[in-house]
């Protein structure tokens, strides 16, 4: 996994507490974290499929607010803040049946208050599969 300079220590105190959560249930594997640009992948396999086979659309957008809410919570100075969903919406365009899903976030806006975040996740063609957008409020942790 690459992490920003300066985030390791952040980053490793998240993955501390990651165990047991639907991040690993999932088996959501991080590549790259830093406050501007996350990916992630995720299999599509019997823990994130839905029963006719098919990647769940729930699925992917776990992964997308599990990729704007780390990115948030990077972007959060400070101690005693936190960063909590507030809306995502999902647009799945590509139905996927095995292999492997991997979602890019960015930040669209980065404020005191609110954060929107755009993730992308696609096939392992590069193709797209989902396209979300996830609001984030920064609260009092």
């Amino acid at each position: 996994m690459e992490i920003e300079a300066g985030l390791e220590e952040k980053v490793a105190s998240m993955m501390k507490r990651a165990d047991k959560t639907l991040l690993n249930s999932l088996g959501i594997e991080f590549t790259l974290l830093s406050k501007s640009r996350l990916l992630a992948q995720m299999p599509v396999d019997e823990r994130t499929r839905q029963p006719f086979g098919l990647l769940h659309g729930g699925a992917s957008v776990a992964l997308a607010e599990t990729l704007a809410s780390v990115g948030g919570w990077l972007n959060v100075e400070g101690p005693g803040k936190a960063v909590v969903g507030i809306e995502i919406n999902a647009n799945h365009v590509r139905s996927v049946r095995s292999g492997i899903v991997a979602g890019e976030a960015e930040p669209i806006h980065i404020g005191g208050k609110i954060q929107v975040w755009k993730v992308s996740i696609t096939n392992e063609d590069g193709e797209l599969v989902c396209e979300s957008r996830c609001t984030l409020a920064i609260i009092a942790g």
